[in-house]
């Protein structure tokens, strides 16, 4: 189901407010962090376990912020970086759109179609409850499947564009599962930044 238009959408659904702006970066600024980044930021190829098979994470990760609490998820712990100057203006941008502090950055470096992320939501417990969730799209556009954990009827896919930013508020972490699924199709890269505040447990 299409839910939005080429400009920025504010949509209420069930235990959940989405914002997208299709063109938060403008084409060539969205070239160049895309270039920069995918240079510059040291990825890491982590091991992850799901069900107690345990095999290499279907894409490359690193981990930025502010502060120096780690951030865990799948029996991964990452260990954050100081953020880039690069980052910095990212943040701030994203912060003043989103009306919110963000501490920390998770970047994710998909390389092919077959690089993805499973079913899951975003609630560790150091992201606190209800968490602001920003997230910065770069290169090849990629679906971002949503569910609703109880109401099967809510279901949807949204492309997330090169320079798009995709905003997630209210209780969506608690009610709804989000993924990027892989595809046969033959595609580029592409590069997710989530904003996020995480707090030292």
């Amino acid at each position: 189901m299409d839910l939005f238009s080429e400009e920025k959408t504010i949509l209420q659904l069930p235990n959940a407010e989405l914002i997208y702006i299709p063109n938060f970066l403008n084409q060539q600024n969205a070239n160049h962090y895309f270039e920069l980044l995918k240079s510059n930021v040291d990825w890491q190829h982590d091991d992850i376990t799901i069900y107690g098979k345990t095999h290499k994470q279907p894409r490359l990760t690193a981990l930025y912020s502010e502060n120096k609490a780690s951030y865990s998820y799948s029996n991964i712990t990452m260990h954050p970086t100081p953020f880039t100057i690069e980052l910095l203006e990212l943040k701030q941008n994203i912060e003043t759109e989103a009306q919110q502090k963000f501490t920390t950055a998770l970047i994710n470096l998909y390389r092919d179609g077959n690089d993805s992320i499973g079913w899951h939501a975003d609630n560790e417990k150091e992201l606190g409850k209800n968490p602001v969730i920003a997230s910065l799209s770069l290169g090849v556009a990629r679906p971002f499947h949503f569910k609703h954990r109880t109401l099967k009827e809510e279901r949807y896919k949204l492309d997330l564009e090169h320079g798009s930013l995709l905003i997630m508020k209210g209780a969506m972490q608690d009610y709804w599962l989000h993924q990027i699924a892989k595809t046969k199709k033959t595609i580029g890269e592409r590069i997710n930044l989530t904003f996020r505040s995480i707090r030292p447990i």
